[in-house]
């Protein structure tokens, strides 16, 4: 950089060269046409080249001032951003925050975490829109989506912020009436298996031991709903075991409702993500509201995994 250059003035001659005209930037800056006209001649003595033809119709940049324009547009948007992030960064959060996410977190654990973020800001309004299909958050217009499971690869930007267990659960009644399995093959022999039609491939699990084992089985139904808040319901009712969320069933497992069935065989753990539409810098209401529900799942793997 020239040294004593003025950044200031790169203000003034990106006006200049916009409008056309220093009378025009002079009312865009709220200053005199004096003003622009002896800053653009500092301009050019500082750099010592002619960056603006004048005429007494028009004012047009000279090669070297397209040049030089196109590089100080960029140096004002860089510097505009700054200040849009360092304002953000205190920001108290204001505004309709659009929320997606799958129907059995949202109502077990995205609902309350936005009653409290709304007590916490009560200039923000709340939509969530619950359910297993995938929105697209540009053309929907949302601020932010939570994703359950594993990702695909996306253009969005994600951040996990935490993991669930995958658990083969049970009535109390239906467990009793099971009793005490030692390997995962005789979900397929003994067991009534109800099966989540929202998966891939509802019939197929992985099971690992704590010993190390792995056992791969598929397994067959003859019933299939395709909502965890359905199939939890049947469970409930005794129609047989299925594999569930923790966040679904942590308290209906401390009420006693529900048992673990196979408590020494482990299935994959799921991932639990934030994800946002591409931006540079995001509003202070989806920051606040992701750093409240980071820190609810860290409390709830320290819940679960302990």
């Amino acid at each position: 950089m020239t040294k004593g250059l003025n950044l200031n003035r790169l203000a003034y001659f990106a006006a200049v060269v916009e409008t056309g005209s220093f009378t025009h930037a002079a009312e865009r800056l709220g200053i005199t046409k004096a003003v622009v006209s002896q800053q653009i001649t500092n301009l050019e003595q500082e750099v010592k080249t002619t960056l603006l033809v004048r005429s007494t119709r028009s004012v047009s940049p000279t090669e070297a001032g397209h040049d030089f324009y196109s590089r100080c547009s960029r140096i004002l948007k860089e510097a505009e951003e700054a200040f849009d992030k360092l304002s953000q960064s205190t920001e108290i959060p204001t505004g309709t925050l659009r929320i997606t996410a799958p129907y059995d977190y949202g109502a077990t654990i995205l609902a309350p975490v936005a009653s409290a973020f709304r007590q916490a800001y009560p200039n923000c309004r709340v939509v969530l829109h619950l359910g297993d299909r995938i929105s697209d958050l540009i053309s929907e217009d949302l601020d932010l989506a939570i994703r359950v499971g594993w990702l695909t690869d996306s253009s969005l930007q994600a951040r996990r912020i935490g993991v669930f267990r995958q658990i083969v659960v049970a009535s109390a009644a239906y467990a009793e009436q099971l009793g005490a399995l030692t390997h995962p093959e005789e979900l397929r022999s003994k067991a009534d298996f109800v099966g989540n039609l929202a998966l891939a491939d509802p019939l197929t699990w992985s099971f690992t031991h704590l010993d190390g084992r792995h056992a791969k089985v598929r397994l067959k139904s003859d019933m299939m709903l395709d909502t965890s808040a359905a199939l939890l319901q049947a469970i409930k009712a005794d129609a047989g075991v299925s594999v569930l969320p923790d966040f679904q069933v942590q308290g209906d497992l401390a009420a006693g409702e529900l048992k673990v069935i196979l408590p020494e065989w482990s299935l994959q753990d799921g991932g639990i993500y934030t994800v946002y539409p591409p931006a540079r810098f995001r509003p202070a209401k989806v920051t606040q509201f992701a750093r409240m529900l980071s820190e609810r799942e860290k409390q709830r793997e320290r819940e679960v995994f302990k």
